[in-house]
Order: C-alpha cells, then sequence, then structure tokens
C-alpha cells in the first residue's frame, strides 16, 4: 500500500470510529468528538500496531503494555470535562495519543510513562506539545502539582494517596479500575474531606502496572 492509500485508510477508519464507536457509546462531548476525529491514533502506536489504530479494542504495544481501546479513553475524557487551561495529569501516557486529545482540547498537559521506549514514542509524537515525564506511574508528576484533573488512561486496582494529592481541591480525577478480575471506568474529586471513586460505565479497559493492591497473608 503506497503512503497516499495508507493516509486515506487511516482517514476512513478514524470517520468509522467516530461514528460507531463514539457517538454511540456515550462520548457525548462534541469537543471530545471533534479532537478524538482530528488526532491521528495511529501516530502514537508502533508501525506493527498501525493498520489496527481503530479497532474497538486494547492494542499491544510491548512490554506487557496494552493501549487503551479509543471508547475508553473517550469516555474517560468526556467524564473529565477538560476545560481550556486546565491542568491536566495524564498517566500511562503510553504512546501519547489521550495527551494528545487532551491538548487539543485545550488542557496543559504533563504526561507520565514508565516504559522508556513508550516515552521515547511520546515524545517524539506529540513535538514538545505536551511535557513527557519519563518515570513509574504510580508517583505521577508532583513537580507540575496541582492538576485541575487527573485522567488514568488504564485500568488500575487502586490509586495511592500520594497521586491523589497532586490533584487541587475541587479537581477531577478518572481512571479506569480492576475489580475482581472486571474493567470499569470510574469518577472522583478530590474534596477537604477526602477522596472516592463512582463507577459510570463497564468497558474493556487496559490494565496499568504498579497500581496493585497489597495482598492479603495466605496459608
Amino acid at each position: 500500500m503506497n503512503a497516499t492509500a495508507e493516509t486515506h485508510g487511516h482517514e476512513a477508519a478514524r470517520a468509522a470510529m467516530v461514528v460507531s464507536q463514539l457517538r454511540t457509546s456515550g462520548v457525548s462531548d462534541a469537543r471530545v468528538v471533534a479532537a478524538m476525529a482530528q488526532v491521528e491514533r495511529e501516530a502514537f502506536l508502533p508501525e506493527s500496531q498501525r493498520a489496527l489504530a481503530y479497532r474497538d479494542r486494547a492494542l499491544p504495544l510491548g512490554n506487557g503494555r496494552m493501549q487503551n481501546p479509543p471508547l475508553a479513553t473517550g469516555l474517560l475524557l468526556t467524564e473529565a470535562k477538560i476545560a481550556p487551561g486546565d491542568k491536566v495529569l495524564i498517566v500511562g501516557a503510553a504512546g501519547g495519543y489521550a495527551a494528545a486529545v487532551a491538548a487539543r482540547l485545550g488542557a496543559v498537559v504533563t504526561a507520565v510513562e514508565e516504559d522508556a521506549a513508550l516515552a521515547t514514542t511520546a515524545r517524539s509524537a506529540l513535538d514538545g506539545v505536551v511535557e513527557t515525564v519519563e518515570g513509574p506511574l504510580a508517583a505521577g508528576a508532583a513537580a507540575n502539582a496541582p492538576y485541575d484533573v487527573l485522567l488514568i488512561d488504564g485500568a488500575v486496582e487502586q490509586i495511592p494517596t500520594a497521586l491523589v494529592e497532586q490533584v487541587r481541591i475541587g479537581g477531577h480525577v478518572v481512571t479506569g479500575v480492576i475489580d475482581r478480575g472486571v474493567t470499569r471506568l470510574a469518577t472522583g474529586v478530590r474534596t477537604e474531606g477526602g477522596f472516592g471513586l463512582t463507577s459510570f460505565a463497564d468497558v474493556e479497559c487496559a490494565p496499568l502496572p504498579g497500581f496493585d493492591k497489597p495482598r492479603g497473608f495466605q496459608f
């Protein structure tokens, strides 16, 4: 396939993603839909996965990591209610796709990725539009805190208190969660009195490393 045909193929697949995945499944923020219709998801994936960029499933990125399905990312971005100028922390940046969409919404984005190869891809694809921090996902990026929004683009068993504390009081947290082997999406607001999550959608969400709950002692 020549470059022109490949580009047209990606454009058609991106348009189909918008129509068949996003608009029919709760991605109701027109700004998010428009941003995802514009951002070239394939640019943030390994070459081996680019032909599958707009499939409605998680994609392997190497080293046990997966790219979140477009629907999961779209629902998280919708629930995050990002306003222009918001400071947004994206944890589990992978190749930088969610960070690019958030930046298109007008956010000032810090993206955290611990896999060196993925962080390199993100820096190259984002081209300075987003600050990419290479380090443990669970540590976040305290140097740029506080954030208006924390978006974890994947599923975790728990969110460390140290990560929540990087969000301002009144700020939003959106994430995938793993509950007894099932993934769903959840949202919460940090308050003076504490923090909790409420589930809002049951969808496939790519697990992220480093967020396991402590396991109880077993004989």
